[in-house]
């Protein structure tokens, strides 16, 4: 693994040390394109560094620099770019470029950052390091989590249904759909990666999570309609390592990594002293809270044991009174990341989509041609493959393979 280093520690922590926020009109300059690649190199050494299971200096750097809430804002900021710049772009009848790529980058970003949040958000200290900002980042992935409970089941198009017939704008436009369901799954295990420090967080995020979110009832609501499963062709579909895969039968009663996410947070959420000392169980919770019975079976059990616990105090629940909605006032801190962005920006979206149309993303051959070498500096493909989450199959037999095409680049194969 010494072989596929991509960064040594004093090249990390430059980086490291180099991040910055960035105003929403600069999104796409070289400057911010320099520390997405930046970003994208820390990525991949940190999913190198977790896959050995060896120290993770990417973590340890970026919470002695401070930077876990440049990260946060980094984050919501391309989130609004994406929501409030992006559909402008996508509407302006003079902007017909050769080349999306560069504007897809922008819309990866936030993919990228999540990524690197989740990978890093596993150990406790990055949490704490996160100061207020945290608040920001439970706001920020419960409008994920409502995304994914609103999300519409059955199954997905082709991609060649996708993008029949389409501009390259619109085939933009729905590559960033199908990355919203990716990046919300990764906001869930951050969330409860979030949880796992409920104990150490402040109050406000304590009431902003149980309280203005009531984030163990939408959590139920998760475990409900379980947006990374499906039925295809008769057949359990389970959204894995960034795509649909069938489970076959004898696997079908193994609890799936996002649906034990779920448990896990709500098993904080309702377990944890502190939490359980600031939840108001009114009677709308406790009818939701209820409905997790039904899930608590001998084999769920058997896999998450501390599930027990819960199961014990559900039992309890059933029993006890509701309790009114508390009415206390209560002085506390408040997501600002999202309003600022939003207050600084606002009727402005239409004059940032025309500045980056003439300045960001018309770019020459030239300048294209530097960008995407660049690119393939970043995008290392020994690297790709070293942290991807599984071997590649046969397009064929689907046995584990070995080979790739060499005119394609794309399929693999185990034999001639």
């Amino acid at each position: 693994m010494g072989d596929l280093e991509l960064l040594l520690p004093g090249e990390a922590e430059v980086l490291v040390r180099g991040l910055r926020s960035f105003q929403l009109r600069e999104m796409g300059s070289e400057g911010w394109n320099k520390q997405h690649e930046n970003l994208e190199k820390l990525n991949m050494q940190a999913i190198l560094d977790a896959t050995v299971s060896q120290a993770e200096p990417i973590q340890e750097l970026l919470v002695t620099h401070g930077k876990i809430p440049t990260l946060v804002e980094e984050l919501i900021a391309v989130e609004m770019w994406k929501q409030k710049v992006f559909p402008v772009l996508c509407r302006l009848e003079d902007f017909k470029p050769q080349n999306t790529f560069p504007i897809y980058m922008v819309v990866h970003h936030e993919a990228s950052v999540i990524n690197l949040l989740e990978t890093v958000f596993f150990h406790k200290e990055v949490c704490e390091s996160a100061d207020d900002k945290v608040l920001d980042l439970v706001d920020y992935c419960h409008r994920k989590l409502i995304l994914l409970v609103a999300r519409k089941g059955g199954g997905d198009l082709s991609e060649e249904e996708r993008f029949q017939d389409s501009t390259p704008m619109q085939e933009l436009q729905k590559q960033a759909e199908m990355m919203e369901f990716e990046i919300s799954l990764k906001a869930l295990s951050v969330l409860r990666y979030i949880t796992d420090c409920v104990d150490s967080l402040s109050l406000s995020t304590l009431n902003r999570m149980l309280t203005t979110h009531n984030l163990p009832c939408l959590l139920v609501e998760l475990l409900e309609h379980s947006p990374w499963s499906r039925r295809e062709g008769g057949k359990l579909q389970h959204f894995e390592s960034g795509r649909w895969q069938t489970v076959a039968p004898s696997e079908q009663q193994k609890l799936n990594k996002l649906d034990g996410q779920v448990w896990i947070a709500l098993y904080n959420l309702l377990l944890s002293p502190e939490a359980r000392a600031r939840y108001c169980l009114t009677s709308f919770a406790k009818g939701q809270l209820l409905k997790l019975q039904a899930f608590l079976t001998d084999t769920l059990l058997d896999q998450l044991p501390n599930l027990a616990d819960l199961k014990g105090f559900l039992a309890h629940l059933a029993l006890v009174e509701t309790q009114p909605p508390k009415k206390d006032l209560v002085l506390e801190q408040i997501p600002e990341i999202w309003d600022r962005l939003e207050r600084e920006n606002k009727g402005k979206w239409q004059a940032i989509a025309k500045h980056q149309l003439q300045h960001v993303f018309s770019l020459s051959e030239k300048d294209l041609r530097q960008q995407a070498q660049r690119w393939a500096e970043t995008y290392r493909l020994d690297v790709l493959e070293a942290i991807a989450p599984e071997r590649p199959r046969c397009a064929y037999c689907n046995a584990e393979a070995s080979k790739r095409c060499s005119r394609c680049q794309n399929v693999w194969y185990c034999c001639r």
